[in-house]
């Protein structure tokens, strides 16, 4: 029995439920929400605090008036969704869906702007603290992605007047002379900086400063809050109310730095290229293979809806994404949530076919998780009398690689191509998995 590869959009069959009664249905939670025409093609994307309300919300009768829907609502024949774990996530969520499937009645996200970070070039001397769209990978601690700029920036001109950081893109070395005539701009003028391309702060002091913004950025915002809060009221009882309601922003601005990624988990693929090429051949190193692979083959476990358990199988040729190789399966032998022998049955339901077919089989079959699912793999060829190829698994919480039969995990640099060669698979893997990220294009499961 072969599996089916990903049949083109025009031969889905949408879902046969009237979408404003399938939306009342939806979770409360955050995520993403998809609507599809009678194609089921996805014609727009969207992001909700509330899955439930938000959807819902498209088929009120006051949405049947807003211009900004009502041309293309009457077109919508079926509505999915996708939980995120908060609200931030649902944002990188949406962006991410747009990019990839360039829904027709999305005007924003399409093109390849990024989300923005904070960067501190920590390996300088006297410090610069950046706003990037594009920031460096080595010598600097990263904040974000950031789900929007203009907070950010009212953040940094915040915390620019407390701390006197600088922003300057100076190249400034303690060793070079020049910097004792350098005259200072205008921010050491009105003591938003504390000079040190005149050396008018040491390295020591100045760096003391940039600790400060540090521990601020980690989340220790609440001692800055409060000060900013009676100086609000300060300026409130004086009736200097434009004042108040600038305080007022600036802390509002201060308290949405929480609302940011995490740069080593929401890798922008925009910001960080991944070199195909040498991410294969550090494999072929760490993992000790005699030649550098070809094939690499990812698989995870989903449960849609908190109902149906899919696995997901997605495939690489060469470091790229080979679509025709992807396959989704819906579990057929597990009753309730069991995710390691749910991985029992995809492994055995892949590979016995596979040899059955007398195929070839991947160079390295990686599987999301940690030791138990690696494991249940293992079981599953040993059931099948079956040598597999290089099997490893990577748990997301440490990024660790673990491998049959060996009890030290291997840990690499979060800058080795390698790691983020198999990131990248792990993660395409749990997008085509659990975000329907080729669900979208068909509507049946791969079944044997």
């Amino acid at each position: 029995m072969i599996e089916d590869p990903v049949p083109p959009v025009s031969q889905q069959t949408p879902d046969p439920r009237d979408p404003a009664a399938k939306v009342r249905e939806f979770p409360t939670t955050s995520g993403v929400y998809l609507m599809k025409d009678a194609a089921a093609n996805v014609i727009y994307v969207g992001k909700a605090k509330n899955l439930r309300n938000r959807a819902s919300s498209y088929f009120s009768k006051e949405a049947a008036n807003d211009p900004r829907i009502k041309d293309w609502m009457p077109l919508v024949r079926d509505v999915d969704y996708i939980e995120t774990s908060d609200a931030i996530q649902a944002v990188f969520t949406e962006a991410r869906m747009i990019k990839d499937l360039r829904p027709k009645f999305n005007k924003d996200l399409k093109d390849d702007k990024t989300f923005p970070y904070l960067q501190i070039r920590t390996r300088e001397e006297f410090p610069r603290v950046e706003i990037t769209r594009k920031p460096r990978r080595k010598g600097v601690r990263l904040y974000g992605p950031f789900t929007s700029t203009k907070p950010l920036r009212i953040a940094v001109d915040v915390l620019q007047r407390l701390l006197q950081f600088r922003t300057c893109t100076l190249d400034i070395k303690s060793g070079e002379d020049r910097w004792k005539w350098f005259r200072p701009c205008l921010l050491h003028s009105i003591r938003r900086c504390t000079g040190p391309c005149n050396f008018r702060v040491s390295r020591d002091d100045y760096r003391a400063q940039i600790k400060k913004l540090i521990f601020i950025l980690e989340g220790k915002t609440a001692k800055l809050v409060r000060r900013m809060e009676k100086q609000m009221h300060a300026a409130a009882d004086e009736l200097n109310f434009e004042k108040a309601r600038r305080i007022r922003d600036e802390i509002t601005a201060v308290q949405k730095l929480d609302m940011r990624g995490d740069a080593a988990k929401d890798v922008q693929p925009e910001v960080f290229p991944i070199d195909p090429k040498k991410g294969l051949v550090g494999l072929r190193k760490v993992l000790g293979l005699e030649s550098t692979p070809r094939t690499i083959e990812g698989m995870d476990i989903a449960h849609l809806s908190g109902q149906d358990t899919v696995a997901s199988l997605v495939s690489f040729l060469d470091g790229i994404p080979f679509k025709p190789g992807y396959r989704r399966f819906k579990i057929k032998s597990v009753a309730g949530v069991d995710d390691f022998a749910s991985m029992r049955e995809v492994v055995t339901r892949r590979f016995r076919r596979l040899r059955d077919e007398d195929e070839v089989f991947p160079d390295i079959l990686l599987i999301d998780g940690g030791k138990g699912q690696l494991n249940a793999a293992v079981e599953a060829f040993q059931a099948l009398g079956i040598t597999p190829p290089c099997l490893i698994s990577l748990a997301k919480q440490e990024e660790e690689i673990f491998r049959p039969g060996v009890e030290e995990s291997i840990k690499l640099s979060r800058h080795s191509a390698a790691l983020r060669l198999l990131q990248y698979v792990r993660d395409e893997s749990h997008r085509f998995a659990q975000h329907y990220h080729h669900m979208l294009r068909r509507k049946r499961f791969t079944d044997d």
